[in-house]
């Protein structure tokens, strides 16, 4: 009977496992021990009820010698199986463990430089389940699923073929090692939860790690910062890596003491039954080897049922994940990038662009935008919500590319060189600002992370934030919590402006950079970037006009156009859409005094 579509999709979706070997390729030799422990420990499952045959048989012998050399084979091959087993364990869980710490690594390499298109498609929760619920699902099958179905497999063929000779008759015998069993689990099995709820921590602080990083993903590329939290990244999963092998060399000592004490057990308990058969001049060899394997063929066929199921999950979180490593950016850098000047001049020019956000690809952001931003020059963007000023900054920073027209950066079309290398000519103060759970003084040195303490302190201070950061607790050193939970909006904004005035790059962008400011703080920072933007290229987003009337050059976008430039007072005197914005806030700011 041909499989119907729900078996084939099955069949289809187990076969994607096959995924996994690239990840496990590098490590034959592992894998290749950890086969040979297997295969060990699964002949010498069958070999055992052989043994112990022949020490039940040998009861009829009259050699007191000859029979006590069975019991001491038959523990010798127990002992053997013992420490197959457990050198299996820790073998297959280990390369399991190590497997899936690469996967983890290999995906985050991959989305951590993804573009904000990718983020449109899908939700970052949804990116770091497959980090953290899918890989785990696919280390239950390396580590455990893949080497208990192989054994089983191997047990049942075996175990079924010595059926055929064998009968039953003392199955009970089997349940008297149970009580042996408990004490070991009971006494191991805390240290093993202790070792598990570390190894579970370590694994939350990789997927907390992971989450602030992709949260922020935007700040974290406009500050070229993708290689240290590659690198923090990696170093909390190798952590993570090394509690699991603590965990398993606990687990693999608490096998081989329970094996041992299992069949431990079963020899002790035929021995004391062979030496009340000899008494009545009767052999049960046949019946106890026919137990074994009964046992052993029953158990295999359950632990194979049992399996089928993790491996069809474990083979759709394979595609998952495969899905992420496969997905194709938008924005992308060439093959062969233009090499950058040693030091950018920071000229901006934007040359009849036109873009609409992949999400919204019926509505243009920017219709034929054209404009030239001198080395040195201040230019302030102005307009209502919507009209296009974040995209510039979006475009300038290569997040999305135009779709007609080109973007340049000292002559060079971005698109032909490499983001990081461009990117480091550019500091980003975004609307809003990212705030990361460390210490302020970390916070700030995102900017430059080679920046001495005094070079952070003296940004603190251009930027309006020395005060509050030095009567914090701890001061500079003061962990701010997760999103800067500790501090008010205007400080996150003082901080992200002195992470950009640390930064020392030659294009500055502010996007609304002073909008959760008190009038005092934003006199201040209005101050400091005055005297900031002497000598490099600053372009200013900002609603609030009083923000921008210093500015060398003002730009006034409306629908994805520049419909207006020039100064503050000749745009006012031209009475157009500058003219009524201003005097709507100014009126409205003199109707509040």
């Amino acid at each position: 009977m041909p499989p119907n579509r729900e078996d084939r999709a099955k069949s289809k979706q187990v076969r994607a496992l096959a995924a996994l070997w690239p990840f496990m390729s590098p490590y034959r030799a592992l894998l290749a021990a950890s086969l040979s422990a297997l295969v060990l420990t699964a002949c010498v499952s069958l070999i055992l009820p052989l043994a112990v045959r022949r020490v039940v048989d040998g009861f009829e012998t009259s050699a007191a010698r000859l029979l006590d050399g069975y019991f001491l084979a038959a523990l010798g091959i127990a002992g053997l199986l013992a420490v197959g087993t457990g050198l299996r364990y820790y073998l297959v869980t280990r390369l399991g463990e190590r497997v899936v710490a690469d996967i983890r690594k290999a995906v985050f390499d991959r989305v951590i430089g993804m573009s904000p298109v990718f983020y449109e498609r899908i939700m970052t929760g949804e990116v770091l389940s497959r980090i953290t619920t899918d890989t785990t699902l696919i280390l239950s099958v390396i580590g455990s699923s893949v080497s208990v179905a192989l054994r089983n497999l191997l047990l049942l063929i075996g175990g079924l073929a010595m059926l055929m000779f064998t009968s039953v008759k003392l199955t009970l015998l089997v349940l008297l090692i149970v009580p042996l069993v408990i004490v070991p689990i009971i006494v191991l099995g805390r240290r093993l939860r202790g070792l598990s709820r570390e190894n579970q921590d370590w694994i939350a602080n990789s997927s907390g790690n992971a989450s602030e990083a992709l949260s922020s993903v935007q700040t974290l590329q406009a500050f070229t910062h993708e290689t240290i939290s590659r690198r923090t990244f990696a170093d909390v999963t190798e952590a993570s890596f090394d509690s699991a092998k603590r965990r398993i060399g606990t687990r693999a000592v608490m096998t081989v003491i329970v094996i041992s004490l299992i069949f431990t057990g079963i020899v002790g308990v035929l021995w004391i039954g062979a030496r009340d058969v000899r008494a009545d001049a009767m052999t049960v060899g046949e019946l106890v080897q026919f137990v074994i394997y009964a046992v052993m063929v029953a158990g295999s066929v359950a632990a194979l049922s049992e399996i089928w199921g993790e491996l069809q999950r474990a083979a759709g979180a394979t595609e998952r994940l495969v899905e992420l490593l496969e997905t194709t950016d938008t924005v992308r850098d060439p093959e062969h990038p233009v090499t950058p000047p040693d030091a950018f001049a920071g000229r901006i020019a934007f040359e009849d662009v036109h873009f609409a956000y992949p999400a919204r690809p019926g509505q243009a952001a920017l219709d034929g935008v054209s404009l030239d931003v001198a080395p040195g020059e201040t230019v302030a963007l102005v307009g209502p919500s919507g009209a296009g000023k974040t995209t510039i900054i979006q475009l300038l920073l290569r997040f999305y590319d135009p779709t007609g027209g080109a973007v340049r950066l000292d002559g060079i079309d971005l698109r032909d060189m490499a983001r990081p290398d461009f990117r480091h000519a550019l500091a980003l103060v975004p609307q809003d600002p990212v705030i990361f759970a460390a210490t302020a003084r970390e916070n700030i040195r995102f900017g430059r992370p080679e920046a001495t303490d005094a070079e952070v302190e003296a940004a603190a201070r251009a930027a309006a934030a020395h005060d509050f950061l030095a009567a914090l607790p701890e001061g500079y050193d003061t962990h701010v919590g997760e999103r800067g939970v500790m501090l008010s909006g205007g400080q996150k904004q003082r901080i992200a402006i002195a992470r950009a005035i640390l930064r020392d790059a030659p294009v500055m962008l502010l996007d609304e950079a002073t909008s959760a400011l008190d009038a005092e703080s934003e006199q201040a920072v209005q101050t400091a970037v005055e005297r900031l933007s002497r000598g490099r290229t600053t372009l200013i987003v900002a609603h609030r006009l009083a923000t921008v009337k210093k500015a060398d050059r003002i730009l006034v976008f409306d629908q994805g156009r520049i419909v207006a430039e020039g100064t503050h007072d000749a745009l006012v005197a031209e009475g157009g859409l500058y003219a009524r914005l201003a005097r709507l806030q100014f009126t409205e700011g003199l109707a509040a005094e």
